[in-house]
């Protein structure tokens, strides 16, 4: 995009997404301030980053990230935008740059299968599910995926809910002999 770049990664270690961002700011940077003849920082902030439910939402923020130029108005398809990984998985181009995750093949088979995935349209709910989780650096998948992740983390792994939290005070339980079964 012209303002952001999407990554969709997998690390193979603890800590490998963030020690690959740190490399890419003093790498990259370096040298494209050197061929620009410029100094100071390239980037406006920190990276975003979210855990993915690799079985229920890999090939969903797959899709969110190759239509991301269609939905800006940049191109018409995702084969149209060149920094695009769309044409290494709808047409079996080599792109040196890209490793296939190992569940790819088997959530989307082959390039038929993938054209065919991304003719569905990304309900509104599920971009902004999307969006919001990257942002706020929460995991994004299924109850199940998220109390697990919560379970290792030992914090919450998902958007609070909504309201302010009940004092202890504010709940009042009936006495037993009143309650309705």
């Amino acid at each position: 995009m012209s303002n952001h770049v999407h990554l969709l990664v997998t690390p193979t270690a603890a800590g490998g997404v963030a020690a690959m961002m740190q490399d890419i700011g003093r790498r990259y940077v370096r040298l494209f301030n050197k061929s620009h003849a410029r100094s100071g920082t390239l980037w406006e902030g920190r990276y975003k980053s979210s855990l993915i439910d690799s079985d229920n939402y890999l090939l969903t923020c797959h899709r969110y990230i190759e239509l991301n130029p269609v939905r800006a108005g940049l191109v018409r398809h995702p084969l149209d935008y060149p920094w695009s990984s769309h044409a290494h998985y709808a047409l079996g181009r080599n792109n040196p740059l890209i490793t296939r995750h190992a569940l790819f093949d088997h959530l989307a088979g082959e390039p038929d299968g993938f054209r065919a995935w991304f003719r569905e349209e990304i309900k509104p709910e599920v971009l902004d599910r999307i969006r919001t989780s990257a942002n706020r650096g929460w995991a994004l998948g299924s109850d199940g995926f998220l109390d697990r992740i919560e379970g290792l983390l030992g914090c919450s792994a998902r958007p609070p809910k909504r309201g302010r939290p009940f004092k202890s005070s504010d709940r009042l339980d009936p006495p037993q002999s009143e309650m309705l079964i």
